[in-house]
């Protein structure tokens, strides 16, 4: 039996789920908001971003709750970097929501509404058994990170003229 080092283990609990609806949650966010900062940053670039944002949002939780023994789970800290890059990204896209009102009813929303009420959420939900601070923490980070990443992506694809025009 091989055991990884400790210190793997931020990288892969983010490819670990607590269950089928935590980890259909986690890739319907994933659906609704990755493709577009995929496009934005490209694959590779989106890789490091959406690992970094998951090493975030795991510091984020121990940060917190330094005396935890419960391990952390899940990749809901690194899809909130990308929903913080979406936020900074796409903040007046419309993102269509089901809304539970007698019927169930579907709109479309801006996307800052959508993720300032997610945002919201997680400082209110702040309940045993979910690290609600990884999930804050990755959606910093990735606010923070994609304003690199859109200066990196920028400064690569800038057109450069020669001298003849």
């Amino acid at each position: 039996l091989y055991a990884i080092p400790a210190y793997m283990t931020i990288f892969s609990s983010m490819f670990m789920h607590g269950g089928w609806i935590h980890l259909i949650g986690n890739m319907w966010y994933m659906k609704i908001f990755a493709d577009n900062i995929e496009d934005n940053l490209g694959q590779i670039n989106f890789i490091i971003f959406y690992i970094l944002c998951g090493v975030g949002a795991g510091m984020a939780q121990v940060l917190t709750d330094t005396h935890s023994q419960v391990p952390m789970v899940g990749a809901s800290g690194a899809i909130g970097g990308v929903l913080g890059a979406y936020l900074i990204n796409h903040p007046n896209a419309k993102v269509l929501v089901l809304i539970p009102y007698f019927i169930i009813t579907i709109i479309r929303i801006r996307a800052l509404y959508v993720l300032g009420f997610w945002f919201i959420i997680q400082f209110i939900s702040n309940t045993g058994g979910v690290a609600y601070a990884a999930h804050i923490g990755g959606f910093i980070t990735g606010m923070i990170l994609i304003l690199f990443f859109n200066k990196k992506r920028k400064s690569k694809s800038k057109v450069v003229k020669g001298p003849w025009g």
